[in-house]
């Protein structure tokens, strides 16, 4: 099995998305549909196999897939997002990953958006306070916890989502930009990076991340540490709050 991502192209209306916090610009959808193929080109070039799901036009978020499915290992566990308004993002996704034969669960209750679940080794860090509540934390733990993970919530409460504040290096180190941390002494181990957007980086290979060129001496830094790194242009998507990670589902090759 080939290491697959999972990406949705961006809605006309994509400048149309929410914004929580930061302040809306005008969005360029035609510029940004250019960077969603680029970013779409960098991870096939680290040898992972694309799979494009089916359109949500009439949903101006859509494009942030990750926020309406999250892979545990070999199950998807689709999601109920936080926001009304983008519920209708996750139907037909069951039978997207159920006809690639990956196991699937749906999230019974609660609100839960994937942009909000770090997963290192067999933890699942988990924001609260925006568009996840305990509700919806509750209902994962009931799905995933049987299956060996162990669930920790995380206060969020100074961005959009806990993977628009941190995510984790391959070490399991997590990263991210101080100011946008509710609390990093909750993390094991926690590296300081001095750009917002080099908090967000994309595991794509053992020794590889895929990142945005919003951050280049987070880059830098993180080549010291011994890292290649891809970096793509993301910014007509970081001005809805979006990031890397968002993107796409990633399933790994088992």
């Amino acid at each position: 099995m080939k290491n697959i991502a999972y990406v949705r192209k961006p809605s006309p209306h994509l400048g149309d998305g929410l914004v929580t916090h930061i302040e809306r610009t005008k969005i360029d959808v035609e510029r940004a549909v250019e960077q969603w193929r680029g970013y779409c080109d960098a991870l096939a070039r680290c040898g992972w196999s694309l799979v494009e799901v089916p359109a949500v036009d009439e949903h101006p978020d859509g494009v942030f897939v990750e926020d309406a499915v999250v892979m545990f290992g070999e199950l998807a566990v689709i999601t109920r997002p936080g926001a009304p308004e983008r519920r209708g993002e996750t139907a037909g996704l069951a039978d997207v990953f159920g006809n690639a034969g990956i196991a699937v669960d749906e999230l019974p209750a609660g609100d839960l958006d994937g942009g909000d679940i770090l997963k290192i080794g067999s933890t699942a860090y988990v924001g609260v306070g925006g568009r996840t509540n305990a509700a919806g934390i509750e209902a994962l733990e009931s799905i995933i916890g049987p299956r060996g993970w162990e669930v920790r919530p995380i206060p969020v409460t100074k961005v959009l989502h806990l993977k628009s504040a941190v995510t984790a290096l391959p070490d399991g180190t997590v990263i991210g930009y101080p100011p946008l941390v509710d609390d990093y002494t909750l993390f094991p181990r926690f590296l300081e990076v001095p750009e917002e957007h080099g908090g967000h980086v994309v595991l794509v290979a053992d020794d590889t991340v895929l990142m945005s060129t919003s951050a280049p001496r987070t880059a830098e830094m993180l080549q010291l540490r011994g890292l290649s790194t891809i970096c793509v242009d993301i910014s007509e998507f970081e001005r809805l709050e979006g990031c890397v990670t968002c993107l796409s589902v990633r399933v790994r090759a088992s």
